[in-house]
């Protein structure tokens, strides 16, 4: 159960940044230091979104090792 709301978040969060970055674009929201996840170079924001992709890939793995 804590591994579904770990993806929740995570996948929340991503949902906002590109929220967040489309609302800049198209000039409806203040435009703030956050970069697209995956696609802008950011040297600390890339490595924290890698992290959360991984933390999310461990859950799934470690979610269906237990079956075998």
């Amino acid at each position: 159960m804590e591994g579904t709301y770990l993806a929740l978040g995570v996948t929340y969060m991503f949902t906002f940044y590109f929220i967040v970055n489309i609302g800049m674009t198209l000039g409806l929201m203040p435009v703030v230091g956050i970069p697209l996840p995956l696609m802008s170079y950011g040297g600390t924001a890339l490595l924290s979104n890698f992290i959360a992709l991984s933390i999310i890939a461990n859950v799934r793995v470690r979610r269906y090792a237990s079956y075998y």
